[in-house]
């Protein structure tokens, strides 16, 4: 890990950019951090809209986090912002704006070949970050998750011993086999479902919720769009850390 700029915001909080190899990333600390007292690390996996575009929400959740004492790091996503393209995820990009321009049915088959390729790529990067996160001084555990590509963190939920809780955000398509997935999961979650998510089938959000194996999972719904998640529901996500992590 090697760290290309740092800045400190107007609350005391340390914005620190990095690169793991050639992925970039950014890690947030609360001003207090020391290694005498590490700070609990969540993890904030961005949209696949680039870290730049993601940005304004991203630093908003990472400060958020601070005033609850948490250190907060986010890398950008395979096939997005500067990073080169997943060919086969394109072609099914354009499969998926086709069948929806059509008023088609996306097929599981698209919906495979877009998501999938991500979740195998994406997965292990976000381990070797999080070895390298966990490395540094004044971090330290319990991890916790927070974000989509919901299929994302359900695969590391499975995969990621040291992820102690999870916050997933029901706002994507999921593949046959990540429900699969599901029913090995077993960390506590707090799953956030837009009602009126023009992306997102919300009959398949309301079936990985029920195909979970945690004995502990709470499913947050509310009214309203894609970008549209109120505070309270961001408030509620940060007790649920608070919870699990401190």
């Amino acid at each position: 890990m090697y760290f290309t700029s740092e800045q400190r915001l107007d609350d005391g909080v340390l914005e620190r950019e990095f690169t793991l190899g050639e992925i970039p990333g950014i890690l947030w600390t609360p001003a207090s951090t020391s290694a005498s007292a590490p700070a609990p690390l969540i993890l904030l996996s961005p949209p696949p809209l680039g870290l730049r575009k993601a940005y304004p929400r991203l630093v908003a959740r990472a400060r958020h986090a601070a005033a609850d004492g948490f250190a907060t790091a986010t890398i950008e996503l395979p096939g997005s912002g500067d990073r080169p393209r997943l060919p086969a995820a394109e072609q099914a990009r354009a499969d998926l704006r086709r069948a929806v321009a059509a008023g088609e049915p996306v097929s599981d088959e698209i919906i495979d070949a877009l998501v999938l390729p991500l979740v195998e790529k994406s997965v292990p990067e976000w381990q070797a970050a999080l070895d390298a996160l966990l490395s540094l001084p004044g971090i330290g555990g319990p991890v916790g998750y927070s974000g989509g590509v919901i299929s994302i963190g359900t695969r590391l939920a499975v995969v990621e011993p040291r992820i102690s809780a999870a916050v997933l955000f029901a706002g994507s398509f999921v593949p046959r086999a990540v429900f699969e997935e599901a029913r090995q999961v077993t960390i506590p979650l707090h799953v956030l479902l837009q009602w009126d998510d023009e992306g997102n089938d919300r009959q398949a959000a309301l079936d990985l919720f029920d195909a979970f194996g945690s004995k502990e999972k709470t499913l947050h719904a509310n009214m309203g769009g894609h970008t549209g998640v109120p505070q309270f529901a961001g408030d509620a996500a940060a007790q649920f850390f608070a919870r699990h992590l401190k």
